[in-house]
């Protein structure tokens, strides 16, 4: 074999694709070219994966390469490479640093089969697939690709167009190392001797010394691999790298465009890191940024994403409703729905790509059977800004195809109109159901009369009574309470006040005064403040009656902060409230709350006989720790700020009064 060197593909006499077509068969997609890059090449290593119950090890790695390794790059590569007119390979590569994001798997099968595009075999055609054809069908029943036009993105990610890649495979019953470069630029014309000649912009890098241009293999394969420091295979390892030289990172940082990369992974590809069974995930991910690792977040810790964890759990389980087109007969697919109350939040840019640009989840994630994320799809937004809902749908098996026909190539979206009859009622049908189904959850829309900011306010309206309902427990929490803390038992209820205004502390029958800060359907704080109760002396001791006055002057105070806002506590619905108590000294907090009616005249204090009262869930310290006591002893001063929980009860606005009280 002769030096490795670069082939150009001229236009036969019959015609080929130019480069410019190939480039452009993504279209113009809304996702951008990284979020692209993740779902495709991931979609390439869960079809190629060996087999049920291997997981498939995806790892992204955006390196420099090393000092030492630079040499046999530019020796080696620059070979007869084309003119930087014609491919910007030789401008990237004689760069002082050279870039390259390198994307790989193991656990998968590598590029195998026959390595000429004409060859006629029924062992697969991986290799040929990947590298040499456009458009050839999937050879993989329920697979997460059709046509192959995705891989385009690969060459689009890369500045000059260029990408190595590296694959072991078994062929022929052995294993098999093969290395191959290729580049996409665009068609061009060149003079060869005394004639012009077309040239696709089409272009590999390999053994040249055949009629055809073909891959290093086996020995020749390794040894380049060493000179040029790419990853080795395992004896029996098997899997694929690809390098794609000098990656578009749009003037990011690196270490950015890392931490980028692995949010785009859990947000595009949340379903294959769920453990099955056995507690093995489908999917295994890493991202490295010159050797710096930039963890892949867990989905089911995540605000947003555990929302679609959890109505996966209801679409795979007993919860989930199968959906169904009447006219013709068929099963659609299983789905799952999960509501819970959720602040609005501020969208990270992978947040922002997957398409909650508006800092509410009201989606669905659409899924084929191959259970790779198409796409969030929007559904019905709820009247209330605190409630949200996850869905997930997955399509039936039997109508796998027809919901890949209406993919784009980016297989981000599904494209009804683009279909025929029945494929065409079946995917339109697909939304209809799911409306229905979202619509038995929230409800009517617009019609409760129920101004949005008391909605938000005090975890009232209907919408919240699903997402509070049930049984009702404090889980594992532990109770921290002080020493000194003489709480007694819980009271059966709070005493009510007669007066419908719930700001004048002589009427308080509990607490003789205290400072009362509260939260009313209005969400304007009432402020009352009186005398803070302090201990009785039970003799007179010398220097006892300058504490007390000492006392006096430090009665306790609480500061109310913000509003009310809902919450999730154990996988429950809450209402909190944050507060501080700045004064220094030890002080004991209580709540009093209670249901708050939404009507002509005002706020009703009085709840209907037989409603569901709100209760106190405890006290949360500013380390996080839940403190499940009625009444609680804390020491004031600059300690940070505390929440009080509130279990709201449902078809409600919940009204919450603080007390404090000097501890002698």
């Amino acid at each position: 074999m002769t030096a490795p060197a670069w082939v150009s593909q001229p236009f036969p006499p019959d015609g080929a694709s130019a480069a410019e077509g190939i480039r452009n068969q993504l279209g113009k997609p809304e996702l951008d070219h990284l979020t692209i890059l993740v779902r495709e090449s991931a979609q390439n290593s869960w079809d190629a994966r060996q087999g049920d119950g291997i997981p498939v090890d995806y790892r992204i790695d955006l390196q420099t390469v090393s000092a030492a390794d630079a040499p046999a790059w530019r020796d080696n590569l620059l070979r007869k490479a084309p003119a930087k007119q014609r491919l910007p390979l030789r401008d990237a590569l004689q760069q002082p640093t050279i870039r390259v994001l390198s994307i790989s798997d193991r656990g998968t099968r590598g590029l195998g089969g026959p390595t000429r595009a004409d060859a006629v075999t029924d062992q697969g055609r991986d290799f040929v697939a990947f590298l040499r054809n456009i458009g050839e069908p999937r050879d993989r029943a329920l697979g997460g690709g059709t046509y192959g036009f995705g891989k385009g993105i690969l060459y689009l990610a890369s500045g000059s167009g260029t990408i190595l890649v590296h694959t072991r495979c078994q062929y022929q019953g052995k294993y098999e190392t093969r290395l191959m470069a290729a580049a996409l630029w665009k068609s061009y014309d060149a003079k060869e001797g005394d004639r012009e000649r077309r040239y696709t912009g089409r272009h590999w890098w390999g053994d040249a010394s055949g009629d055809v241009i073909e891959p290093l293999v086996g020995d020749a394969a390794d040894a380049m691999a060493r000179k040029l420091g790419l990853r080795p295979f395992g004896a029996s390892e098997t899997g694929t790298t690809i390098s794609i030289l000098d990656p578009n990172l749009d003037g990011s940082e690196p270490s950015d465009i890392a931490r980028y990369l692995a949010e785009t992974i859990v947000y595009q590809l949340w379903p294959k890191m769920l453990p099955d069974s056995f507690g093995v995930p489908p999917m295994r991910f890493s991202v490295t940024c010159d050797g710096i690792e930039y963890p892949v977040p867990d989905p089911a810790r995540m605000k947003t994403l555990k929302l679609f964890v959890e109505a996966y759990r209801k679409m795979v389980g007993s919860g989930a409703d199968e959906l169904h087109c009447r006219r013709p007969k068929k099963l659609l697919g299983r789905f799952g729905l999960h509501q819970t109350v959720a602040l609005r939040f501020e969208p990270s840019n992978a947040e922002h790509m997957a398409g909650f640009e508006t800092g509410m989840v009201h989606h669905v994630c659409l899924m084929r059977p191959a259970e790779l994320v198409v796409t969030y799809w929007p559904g019905p937004k709820p009247a209330s800004e605190i409630s949200a809902y996850a869905g997930v749908f997955r399509a039936d098996r039997e109508l796998d195809d027809a919901y890949a026909k209406a993919e784009p190539p980016t297989h981000d979206n599904w494209n009804y109109q683009t279909l025929d009859h029945p494929e065409y009622s079946f995917v339109k049908m697909t939304f209809t159901r799911m409306k229905e189904e979202i619509d038995k959850v929230i409800g009517p829309r617009g019609s409760a009369g129920v101004e949005v900011a008391q909605v938000s306010l005090g975890a009232a309206s209907d919408r919240l009574s699903p997402l509070v309902g049930g049984v009702w427990g404090i889980g594992s929490a532990t109770d921290y309470g002080r020493p000194g803390d003489t709480a007694p038992p819980p009271r059966a209820a709070p005493k009510r006040r007669p007066s419908g205004r719930r700001d004048d502390p002589a009427e308080s029958d509990d607490l003789d005064t205290s400072e009362v800060f509260e939260s009313g359907g209005s969400g304007e704080p009432t402020v009352s403040d009186g005398g803070a109760r302090v201990g009785e002396a039970a003799d007179h001791q010398p220097g006892q009656a300058a504490r007390q006055v000492s006392a006096r002057r430090r009665r306790p105070k609480i500061e109310y902060v913000g509003d009310p806002e809902p919450d999730e506590l154990w996988g429950h619905g809450v209402v909190v409230q944050r507060f501080k108590l700045p004064v220094p000294i030890a002080q004991r907090v209580s709540a009093d709350v209670a249901v708050a009616l939404n009507s002509e005249g005002g706020l009703e204090m009085d709840p209907p006989i037989g409603a569901e009262m709100p209760g106190l869930v405890g006290w949360e310290d500013p380390h996080g720790e839940v403190h499940t006591t009625p009444r609680y002893v804390i020491e004031g001063g600059d300690g940070g700020v505390w929440k009080v929980i509130v279990k709201p009860a449902p078809d409600t606005m919940t009204d919450i009064v603080l007390y404090t009280e000097a501890v002698s």
